[in-house]
This record gives C-alpha cells, sequence and structure tokens, in this order.
C-alpha cells in the first residue's frame, strides 16, 4: 500500500535561499570537501534547463545547498545533456547510487521511467522524484499543487490588467503544465467575474523540442501576446520563461514569475520592477525534506504532497508594485483562505 502524506512546515522556505549564488553551467559538479573517505549525502540530477534557469532548477540546488551546510556532508548536482535519451538518464541515477550518495533525486517528471527501472537495483538507497510519481518502497515522489499557486497568480492578473486581457505561456503541452494554466484561468476568471479574457500558448510539444529551455521562444510567444493586448503574463516554461519576462519589461506590462521568486533573481535584476509576483513552488523544501528524512534514519516514501496548507506553494509579495494595486492583496488573501478551507476547488486541467 502507498503512503500518501502532506508534509509538514519542515521543509517550507528553502526555495528562497541561496539562489543568488546559483552559478550557470553545463558540468556536474561536488559540494563540499574531499577528504577520502567522507560521507556521501545527498545529489540530485537537474531537468532540461539545468542549474542557472532562476527557476525551477536553481529551487531544487537551493535545497542541496541547504542540506549540506546543515548535514556538513558531500553532495553532487550533475547537469543533463542536450538529446539525453531514458538510458543516459538511468546511468547518471545508477552512477550517483553506486557512489554512495543518498538520497538520490530526479528533478523533474522525465525521469520517471529510469527512477522506475534504477531504484529497484539499489534497494538500499532513497531516490527521489519531483513531479511525478513513481512507484517503489524505497522512492519518495515530490508533488506539488501547483494549480492552487496558479490560482492565486491569475487573482493576482485579474486585479492587475487594465487592458482587461491576460497571457499565460505553457512551455511544453503536457499535464503539469495544464495544472498551471488549469488553476491561472480559473483565478482569473473568479476574480473578474468573467470579463477578463486570457490568451494561452505553449512553445513547443515536447520537451525535446526546447519548450522548457529556449528564451527566443518564449520572448517570442509574450511579443505576440502583447501585440493582441495582454498586459500581464504569466509564464510556466522553465528557462523560456525568462524570454517571457524580458519582452513584459521591454513592453512595459507585468511579468508573473514561477517556480522561484524570480523578483528577486539576480539574473533578473533589469527585468525586477516589471515581475508583479510569481507562483511559488517550494521544490528546494521538498529536496531538504527528502535529505532530512534520510539523515534521521527515517526515509520518506510515497506520494509527499506540498500544498497551500503546508505552505508547499504560494505567491511571492516581493515587489512594492504588488501591494499598491487597488483591491489585490486582499484578493489573493481571501483566495488563499478559501482553497486551505475546502471552499474555492481548484481545477487541474
Amino acid at each position: 500500500m502507498r503512503r500518501t502524506s502532506k508534509l509538514t512546515r519542515v521543509a517550507v522556505g528553502v526555495a528562497s535561499i541561496a539562489l543568488a549564488a546559483t552559478a550557470c553551467g553545463g558540468t556536474s559538479s561536488d559540494s563540499g570537501s574531499d577528504g577520502g573517505g567522507e560521507t556521501k549525502g545527498l545529489a540530485i540530477a537537474y531537468d532540461i534547463g539545468g542549474k542557472g534557469d532562476q527557476s525551477f532548477n536553481d529551487a531544487a540546488y537551493a535545497g542541496l545547498q541547504k542540506a549540506q551546510k546543515e548535514f556538513k556532508y558531500k553532495t553532487a548536482d550533475i547537469e543533463p545533456t542536450e538529446g539525453e535519451t531514458n538510458a543516459d538518464k538511468e546511468q547518471r541515477l545508477a552512477s550517483l547510487a553506486k557512489q554512495g550518495y543518498n538520497p538520490v533525486i530526479g528533478v523533474g517528471f522525465a525521469y520517471g521511467p529510469a527512477m522506475e527501472a534504477v531504484a529497484k537495483k539499489y534497494p538500499d538507497t532513497t531516490f527521489g522524484i519531483v513531479d511525478s510519481v513513481v512507484e517503489g518502497d524505497n522512492v519518495a515522489s515530490l508533488v506539488f499543487a501547483e494549480e492552487q499557486a496558479s490560482y492565486l497568480a491569475g487573482v493576482a492578473a485579474a486585479k492587475a490588467t487594465k487592458s482587461n486581457t491576460v497571457g499565460f505561456i505553457g512551455g511544453v503541452d503536457i499535464p503539469l503544465i495544464h495544472k498551471f494554466e488549469a488553476g491561472y484561468k480559473q483565478g482569473v476568471q473568479d476574480a473578474s467575474g468573467g470579463k477578463v479574457k486570457v490568451l494561452s500558448q505553449y512553445l513547443t510539444q515536447t520537451a525535446e523540442e526546447g519548450g522548457f529551455s529556449s528564451p527566443d521562444k518564449g520572448k517570442a510567444a509574450a511579443e505576440g501576446q502583447i501585440e493582441k493586448n495582454a498586459d500581464v503574463l504569466y509564464q510556466a516554461a522553465g528557462l523560456s520563461g525568462q524570454g517571457v519576462i524580458e519582452a513584459a519589461a521591454k513592453a512595459k506590462v507585468w511579468a508573473i514569475g514561477v517556480d522561484s521568486d524570480q523578483y528577486e533573481q539576480a539574473a533578473l535584476s533589469a527585468y525586477k520592477g516589471y515581475i508583479l509576483t510569481s507562483a511559488l513552488k517550494d521544490v528546494g523544501g521538498a529536496v531538504y525534506a527528502l535529505a532530512k528524512s534520510v539523515e534521521d534514519g527515517k526515509p520518506l516514501t510515497g506520494t509527499q504532497t506540498f500544498d497551500l496548507k503546508v505552505n508547499g506553494v504560494g505567491l511571492s509579495e516581493s515587489n512594492p508594485e504588488f501591494a499598491k494595486i487597488p483591491g489585490l492583496t486582499d484578493a489573493v488573501a481571501k483566495a488563499k483562505e478559501g482553497i486551505i478551507d475546502g471552499s474555492i476547488k481548484v481545477k487541474t486541467e
């Protein structure tokens, strides 16, 4: 029988730490000293876009940094390669487990098939996967209520728009990103009484086509929506989202970030004045929580759900302009309360 649980607040708040120090890079790296026989702890294998995306992968890296600092052990983080296969992912995860890292986490749903295969071969290693559910006695599936954070983003967009047209740009046309779109659309409609139009676009049909890793594609899509009068653009597109934010800033309209608080990202500082808010997803908290459970000798397994109730998702308020828009703060607070008490049921598709 699989266990499904909602994690406690031990996991919360990691995504905001240390992201400014994250550097772009295409090679694997180890954190910690290289003493012989040193205990090896958490290892993560990045999703498409890799470290430096200022979003999803960087949030996972923040969790790794927190674990390394607290537990004083050796960690590893490894980049993906362009055009890689499931066999490549299997080899990467197996190599980390064979070296003695524990836990080993695949950042992103694309690691699903590889995780299922490798976890069986290394039963004494705890594995984790972000954004997917994989069956296995030694696997923790770290999933999020993205639709809830997106609903709040939709409420914010409805309150901020002046043109009554807002946009959604998804990286890849897959069920995971549909959750972002569904929640956002519902939030916009509920907050505006159906008066605000939502333009939706997906950059690619598959991840291999670059939907999560092509800022130029994000920029072009954003420019197209801006031409159609959209003045608030929400992107769930990984590295491609940087292009959306750039286009929004150039046109002096609002962008809404995703996963991490993108207003606070150093690499996006030139555009921060136009990042209204971000739909937060505490990937770093999930990564840290799994590492801590292993360190405590009580490894988490089964499906671990991060939602508004445990602050696993949320909406940032870092931009001072957020509080200046009439009715926005109160509307978001009311929506959050409704989602948590169950009076608002957020759609996932």
